[in-house]
């Protein structure tokens, strides 16, 4: 089966634009008008997560911009870049050439985990952050040690160390993304459906994503037994001095809701953490409602 990136530009109220940053070109879908949000996806997705919450904060007044991130989409590919510390230059790269000096940055996943570094890596851009199933880090990192369920939950990020093979399976059919939708997402709820499916199962076959997606994960896993690793660790130990809203589905199981208490240690100033009954992982799909409201109720407390 023949894939390109023209599958990420799915035609709705958004405008589609590439964004020169960081010495890459990035795929962002826009709207609105207003102060700016910026939306990280996470695994196995791309911006389309975000498209319910686009039209709801477009609608209250804010400029919002889901960004594919680097390896996913319709965004560059490059054989290098997928650390975190390029992950956050990448998105407050983009945040400028929006021509935006700060922006909201919300993520979900691998964008939350991306979302809790920004403003302690890259402070000058980042008002505030809203981090959707994802822990801060140094709580996932401790979870994932001396949890046994959330050690069994995180256990598919060991699979993605292999070389090859994931990426095979990944771009062979839509089987593997379909099986960590289903997986992660709540029983009782209605995510995924099949379009949901052949939309992401789609855009991980498009050449060099299943590749580049692993990559973040990778950096992750090498990164735990090398120097750069503890390092990271301890640059991100640092206060998070901006407002912080923690959304975490009730049913999650890839980030198990008890890894994530404990992430307030790390917000001495504005934190929220909010329950989201009888949704798993994909908030932004498995419960579009109540995160816009949960949503848009906190950035009307933002100065």
């Amino acid at each position: 089966m023949s894939v390109d990136a023209s599958v990420v530009n799915v035609d709705g109220p958004w405008e589609h634009r590439f964004v020169a940053a960081n010495g890459a070109r990035f795929h962002v879908a826009e709207m609105g008008d207003g102060p700016l949000v910026l939306m990280l996806h996470g695994f196995p997705q791309f911006w389309y997560a975000w498209r319910h919450q686009m039209r709801a904060l477009a609608a209250a007044g804010y400029r919002v911009a889901a960004m594919d991130l680097r390896g996913f989409g319709g965004s560059d590919k490059p054989p290098r870049g997928y650390d975190t510390y390029t992950a956050t230059l990448d998105a407050a790269s983009v945040i400028r050439a929006l021509g935006e000096k700060d922006a909201v940055v919300m993520g979900q996943g691998l964008g939350g985990w991306i979302a809790w570094c920004m403003p302690v890596l890259r402070p000058d851009v980042t008002r505030a952050i809203a981090s959707l199933s994802m822990a801060h880090p140094r709580v996932m990192r401790h979870a994932t040690w001396t949890n046994g369920a959330q050690r069994e939950a995180s256990r598919w990020i060991v699979g993605l160390q292999k070389p090859f093979v994931p990426e095979r399976e990944m771009a062979r059919s839509h089987g593997y993304v379909a099986g960590l939708l289903h997986e992660w997402s709540s029983p009782f709820g209605q995510f995924p459906t099949k379009e949901d499916i052949a939309r992401y199962g789609d855009g991980m076959m498009i050449p060099f994503v299943a590749h580049s997606a692993a990559e973040h994960y990778r950096w992750l896993g090498r990164s735990s037994v090398r120097p750069d690793g503890p390092m990271f660790m301890r640059r991100i130990k640092h206060a998070v001095r901006v407002p912080v809203l923690q959304l975490q589905g009730t049913d999650d199981r890839c980030v198990l809701p008890e890894a994530t208490y404990g992430s307030g240690a790390w917000v001495p100033g504005d934190y929220h953490h909010v329950k989201v009954p009888g949704a798993g992982h994909f908030l932004t799909e498995e419960a579009p409602e109540a995160v816009g409201t949960a949503l848009l109720d906190w950035l009307r407390t933002l100065p």
